[in-house]
């Protein structure tokens, strides 16, 4: 690789306070601070999250549904209405006699007074159809004169992601500011000449000028759909550095030293009592991880698999080469129920092999808590169990060699790392020994993206169900026939068998885009339809569980289910991960259109656990959007995590597949792994020799994308 720049303006510009620049006083910088804009190179990658094409005038009559477009036309109508809030409709017409509603939620008395019949108005925004046609809601606008007619912008308009406190005219001038102070390509550029040229990607400099200020003769289309060459050189750096500190991460990671374990006698001693024997993807999986902990180095794997593929048989086995060798296991879980599920099967498979198994969660108090704490640092709990409870400073373990986290993405990196640090001599500093780390997840997650977002662990997959799962049938029902599904449930609870019936959020938050709090609406959908259904079904025992629920009043609805005292549960999503109820046959889920495929298929993961056919039913509100009919339709064509979860991404972007905890990939400023994911091999092919050859230029390269998020390198 040729000699790369080492960026000294990236220093000595690039961090420049925001108050340097004109009109950004003391309470403007305050503002941009809380969202992690401080100086001006985190202005420069501020980068629009889409652009308005305000270069043409769109016939009303050739408007579509769903796709932004600017209008003209002068106001034919005004209606003021309070039927249930403030509401103002103007209605405005052009040459190609047709009609637009423009509809304001908040408005004042001036604003209205513009909107005289015979006025022309100007207008940007994304039609949707309303009651009489479509209609735009709170769209852009602007009275323009005569004489402005057919005037129009030469250039794309960026939009930037809002920052409360700071409209979008001062944000677009703060940009520009930073933007003039922009250094020269010698000064700003880390990737080496011949690369871009190899890849034919212009400079940083001008990436960045194209992508802000796009010219009259931009690639348009390109630039709206975010495969413009600009937009590519800026995603590369970005992928790159994302990748570089995840790569840099591992490195870290297997610098220190761990406990090589190799005693495989009570693995087969437990395989051999199992009553059943493993499929062929959970023995593939074991013999990866036995590879991996014969070695001296710490195991860094995640393993993936559908709901009910069998982690858990997987994780115990190899729990038991750190306890064959007189060291420890930790189990973490996100939740107390699903802690105490993997407490009781562990138990059932470890203890009649003379295996100590610990219980550690917040409910452990007084003196039972003090004396699993001893057990624990005396060595004799071999594999403790538990919840976050596990990481508190109070709990040392004797000699933890393997460290389990079950549903990665519900914990932050940190926290792995906290329970990493329990390890033999405390997980700090070169020499230390560390834990082994094995983190598992029911989400099936996409290849493309678990290349980016776990380049730190190696991959495995248990794709295969073991033998005797039935697959849930899957149907999707309109609104309408609810009262089919009552009667459905009777009949299920009649036959002993048990049904859940989900409540998702079912008012549609305000049109300006406020939150209406909707985790308290979805807690009075759930109150409304468990008070409907009680009614409506006098003679079963109906229950109830919703997110404002105290922890412990959950933990015992949940607990009442499962032990076969509920027939029918009303819940909000709160039920998605984990609980393993057997003789739940029947899932009924409102507003399905509202989920994700992610959250729907983990729902439906919740029925089919036991022999007994079982079914899903996606109840939905006519009409349909075009997203949501897909969805539906993925669900009821296939039971494959792995095929819902491509097309998740395909439909809905990284960000919710993975939750914002997993550091740095679901805020990516400009990837969108959906779109990008070609990128990634030639992403991860440079990094390992800017790693090998300029470790400095990744440095740079991290600091510059990345910055604060690299308080977890370490993790």
């Amino acid at each position: 690789m040729p000699r790369v720049r080492h960026a000294p303006a990236l220093i000595a510009l690039g961090d420049t306070p925001l108050t340097a620049l004109t009109g950004c006083g003391p309470k403007v910088a305050e503002k941009l601070a809380a969202r992690g804009l401080l100086t001006l190179q985190d202005l420069w990658l501020q980068l629009p999250r889409q652009y308005e094409d305000r270069t043409k005038i769109v016939p009303i009559r050739a408007l579509q549904a769903g796709v932004a477009a600017q209008v003209e036309g002068r106001v034919e109508a005004v209606e003021r209405g309070f039927r249930y809030r403030p509401t103002l409709r103007v209605a405005i017409g052009d040459d190609s006699r047709a009609t637009l509603v423009l509809r304001f939620f908040h408005f004042r008395a001036a604003q209205v007074a513009q909107f005289r019949p015979g006025v022309r108005l100007r207008c940007y925004g994304t039609p949707r159809p309303g009651q009489n046609g479509l209609e735009i809601v709170h769209p852009s606008y602007r009275v323009i004169e005569d004489d402005e007619v057919g005037v129009l912008g030469s250039s794309l308009d960026p939009v930037y992601p809002a920052i409360e406190g700071v409209g979008p005219a001062m944000l677009r001038r703060l940009i520009g500011l930073a933007l003039d102070r922009l250094p020269s390509d010698e000064e700003l550029e880390l990737l080496p000449d011949a690369l871009l040229a190899r890849l034919g990607l212009p400079s940083l400099r001008d990436a960045l000028l194209t992508v802000h200020r796009p010219p009259a003769d931009a690639d348009v289309p390109g630039l709206l759909a975010g495969t413009h060459p600009a937009q590519r050189r800026l995603v590369i750096e970005e992928l790159l550095a994302h990748h570089l500190s995840l790569r840099r991460q591992r490195l870290a990671q297997q610098a220190h030293a761990a406990h090589a374990l190799v005693d495989t006698a009570l693995a087969e001693r437990l395989q051999c009592a199992l009553p059943f024997a493993l499929t062929g993807a959970q023995q593939r999986v074991f013999d990866e991880l036995l590879d991996d902990l014969r070695r001296p180095r710490p195991m860094l794997r995640l393993v993936q698999g559908d709901v009910g593929s069998g982690k858990t048989v997987v994780a115990a086995l190899a729990a038991t080469l750190a306890v064959a060798h007189g060291r420890q296991a930790a189990l973490m879980a996100p939740t107390e129920l699903l802690a105490e599920q993997h407490l009781n099967n562990l138990r059932a498979w470890l203890e009649p092999l003379g295996v100590r198994v610990a219980w550690l969660a917040g409910k452990v108090t007084g003196r039972a808590r003090a004396q699993v704490l001893d057990a624990v640092a005396r060595g004799e709990a071999q594999v403790v169990v538990g919840t976050h409870a596990l990481m508190q400073e109070g709990v040392v373990f004797h000699d933890l060699a393997l460290a389990l986290v079950d549903e990665q993405h519900r914990f932050g990196v940190h926290q792995r790392l906290a329970l990493r640090d329990k390890g033999a001599g405390g997980g700090v500093g070169p020499d230390a020994v560390v834990p082994h780390q094995l983190v598992m997840t029911a989400t099936p997650i996409p290849r493309t993206l678990a290349m980016a977002a776990y380049a730190d662990l190696d991959v495995s997959v248990i794709d295969e169900l073991p033998p005797g799962r039935t697959p849930v049938q899957t149907v999707a029902l309109g609104a309408e026939r609810r009262p089919e599904l009552v009667e459905r449930i009777r009949r299920a609870c009649a036959e002993g068998r048990q049904a859940y019936w989900v409540c998702t959020l079912i008012e549609e938050a305000e049109d300006d885009g406020k939150s209406t709090g909707g985790l308290r609406i979805e807690a009075q959908a759930a109150q409304t339809t468990y008070e409907q259904l009680s009614s409506q079904l006098p003679g079963l025992r109906v229950g109830l569980v919703h997110g404002r629920l105290k922890p412990a009043e959950k933990q015992a609805v949940m607990r009442e289910f499962k032990d076969g005292n509920i027939d029918l549960l009303v819940a909000t999503t709160v039920i998605e991960v984990g609980v393993d109820v057997p003789n739940a046959s029947l899932m009924i889920i409102e507003n399905a259109e509202r989920l994700g495929l992610a959250q729907l298929h983990q729902l439906r993961g919740r029925v089919g656990r036991g022999s007994a056919v079982s079914s899903c039913v996606l109840l939905y509100q006519p009409p349909l959007s075009q997203m949501a009919r897909e969805r539906l339709e993925t669900m009821r064509e296939t039971n494959d995590g792995f095929v819902i979860a491509e097309k998740d991404l395909e439909l809905r972007g990284p960000g919710e597949l993975l939750g914002t905890r997993q550091t740095g990939i679901a805020g990516f400023r400009l990837a969108d792994l959906g779109r990008d994911a070609e990128l990634l091999p030639q992403v991860h092919e440079i990094a390992e020799r800017l790693l090998e050859r300029a470790p400095q230029v990744a440095e740079r390269l991290v600091e510059r994308w990345i910055g604060g998020a690299m308080r977890y390198a370490q993790a």
